[in-house]
C-alpha cells in the first residue's frame, strides 16, 4: 500500500494507492473511521500525482468531476450505493432516499443506505457529502458537518439550503419542466 499527504483547505489529506496505482482512499483529519498510516504502508507520492493535480483544480473551483482510478474494497450492497454516490453531479444535491432508489434497494433500507454511505473510504472524489437529509437539512457527513458545509459551498450547492430546499430539488424541478415561482408581490 503506497500513501502520501496533500495539502487542501479541508487540512492535510491521507491518500492511500494500491500496488497498481488505484486511489483506494482519501481521509481527512479526525475522520469517523478514517485511515491511519500503517507500518508496513510506504510513503511514495509518485502514484498520486493525477489525484493531486486534481485535487488542486477542485478547491481552486476549475475541477467539476474526478477522472481517477478508484478501487474501493466494500460488499456488493456498498458498491451499489457508492456506484449511486458517483452518478451525483456536482453541485448537485441528492437524499438518502434517493440514493437507495438509485442503488436499488428498498426505501426501508435508508439506514442501511446511511451506513453505506458513511464507510465511503474516498471522501470528496466519491460525493458523499452531497447527500442531505429529505427535508434538506446538512446530516452526518463521516469528514465532519463544517466540511461538508465547505464542500458544499465550494460547489455551490448550498444556494438551495438557504432557501430550505437542496440544490438538487431545484435543479430536479427544472428538469421536469416545473417553473419556480417567483417572488409575488403584495396583492397578488
Amino acid at each position: 500500500m503506497y500513501f502520501t499527504s496533500v495539502d487542501s483547505p479541508l487540512g492535510p489529506l491521507l491518500l492511500t494507492a494500491g500496488p497498481d496505482g488505484a486511489l483506494t482512499s482519501l481521509s481527512v483529519p479526525g475522520q469517523k473511521g478514517g485511515r491511519t498510516v500503517q507500518d508496513d504502508w510506504r510513503h511514495d507520492p509518485a502514484p498520486f500525482r493525477a489525484a493531486r493535480e486534481q485535487l488542486a483544480a477542485y478547491f481552486a473551483g476549475d475541477l467539476e468531476e474526478f477522472r481517477l482510478e478508484l478501487r474501493a474494497e466494500g460488499t456488493p450492497f456498498r458498491t451499489r450505493v457508492w456506484d449511486a454516490l458517483d452518478a451525483v453531479p456536482y453541485g448537485a444535491t441528492t437524499t438518502y432516499g434517493e440514493i437507495a432508489a438509485r442503488a436499488g434497494a428498498a426505501r426501508a433500507a435508508v439506514r442501511a443506505v446511511g451506513g453505506a454511505i458513511g464507510a465511503n473510504p474516498l471522501l470528496i472524489v466519491r460525493p458523499c457529502h452531497r447527500v442531505i437529509g429529505a427535508d434538506g437539512s446538512l446530516t452526518g457527513y463521516a469528514g465532519g458537518l463544517e466540511r461538508k458545509v465547505r464542500l458544499l459551498t465550494l460547489e455551490g450547492a448550498m444556494k438551495g439550503a438557504m432557501d430550505g430546499r437542496p440544490a438538487g430539488a431545484r435543479r430536479k424541478a427544472a428538469d421536469l419542466g416545473v417553473q419556480e415561482p417567483g417572488p409575488q408581490r403584495p396583492g397578488a
